[in-house]
């Protein structure tokens, strides 16, 4: 994602988190328009690989997806986690959007291209659903 000149402009990181891999999306608040972006292990290197990934896009605010048969009242998710972690790392403000069936939407679309390897591609597919998502909302 390239810097914005403009002060004004604001850098979104989607997640979509899982327990092996972690997709990723960016946007800003310009254009309004998520891209996926990469896929990132989930191992014991992630957190330091995803505040790199902050730094240098200058992301100001990460939008996390929460499965929305959970009840977030009363049960800490792993998606709630590690939005509390990367809050203690870098002091950024930290959103979460419904999630739901975004991996299957993901597997579609990119079939839908002809994609081969789509399992290679549906977790940052997934999180730029996610990250549109709220960018629609907002």
């Amino acid at each position: 994602m390239t810097e914005s000149n403009d002060p004004k402009t604001s850098h979104y990181l989607g997640i979509d988190f899982g327990r092996s891999k972690v997709g990723l999306a960016m946007a800003d608040s310009e254009t309004k328009i998520a891209f996926a972006y990469t896929t990132i292990d989930n191992d014991k290197d992630f957190l330091q690989k995803l505040v790199k990934i902050i730094q240098e896009n200058s992301i100001n605010k990460i939008i996390i997806g929460f499965p929305a048969y959970i009840n977030k009242e009363n049960v800490e998710y792993e998606g709630e986690h590690l939005g509390k972690l990367i809050k203690k790392l870098v002091d950024i403000d930290i959103e979460y959007q419904n999630e739901m069936f975004t991996t299957k939407m993901a597997q579609d679309n990119l079939i839908e291209r002809g994609v081969k390897h789509v399992k290679n591609q549906d977790d940052q597919e997934a999180a730029r659903i996610i990250l549109q998502s709220w960018l629609d909302k907002s």
